[in-house]
């Protein structure tokens, strides 16, 4: 399979969860040219609303509205990522695949179990695709990626850092309303948090750690390591 050379990969436990976390980040470096891939490891068959078929369309329009060069989706079971060597294999192929400079994931801490076990697994795939010898079947050899950041999906942790997003709240917005299955009430549609207003607390969210740092929308992300500021704290260059 054709090897290449990404700026981002952006994994997600199911196709809407990008979006919700790092939609605008996407939004914004896409606009910049940046080359960005998503990859939602399930196909979210077991959603209460909508079908496979209907969530691969709305995350392909989602997808094209921020800007995305490629996604894909592995078609893991949905309520079955659990920590295995088979997936952490495949998911290591696709990073060897994409060879980005920097991968990003869920949260480990969120209420939907899958997010925590997608970050997880992609935490061991990011480790394992920079080992030579590890076999996978997907990439020609091994990668290793700059850095590793963590979206939140439904949590309102304190940030690490944010990224001024205000300039593409409304192409995250429309990224999310792309999802008419999952944030839309209509007759037949089951009753879930995410039909009630939930497209208006990620609004809010974002629009409460822009003011914590001096702008209208902010996105939050959460760093494992220390981040390394290549300018003084007076702004002028190191």
């Amino acid at each position: 399979m054709e090897t290449k050379s990404f700026d981002i990969l952006a994994f997600g436990a199911h196709a809407d969860d990008v979006e919700i976390g790092m939609g605008g980040t996407i939004a914004k470096y896409a606009a910049l040219g940046k080359k960005i891939a998503i990859c939602d490891l399930t196909d979210a068959d077991l959603s209460s609303n909508g079908t496979v078929e209907s969530r691969k369309i709305e995350a392909r329009d989602a997808g094209q509205i921020l800007g995305v060069a490629e996604r894909i989706s592995l078609g893991m079971p949905d309520r079955g990522l659990l920590l295995n060597k088979d997936y952490i294999r495949t998911i290591a192929g696709v990073i060897r695949m994409f060879r980005p400079k920097l991968v990003f994931a869920p949260y480990f801490t969120d209420r939907h179990p899958d997010h925590g076990n997608c970050a997880r697994l992609v935490a061991e795939a990011v480790f394992s695709a920079g080992i030579r010898k590890f076999q996978t079947e997907r990439g020609e050899a091994s990668h290793r990626v700059q850095n590793v950041y963590f979206y939140m999906i439904n949590g309102f942790h304190h940030p690490d850092f944010t990224i001024d997003i205000s300039m593409y709240m409304e192409t995250k917005k429309k990224a999310l309303n792309a999802y008419k299955s999952q944030f839309v009430k209509t007759e037949g549609t089951v009753d879930t948090p995410l039909v009630n207003g939930y497209i208006e607390t990620i609004e809010a969210r974002e629009k409460m750690f822009g003011q914590q740092v001096g702008v209208e929308f902010a996105e939050g992300f959460k760093t494992d390591k220390p981040l390394l500021l290549d300018r003084d704290l007076l702004g002028e260059s190191s």
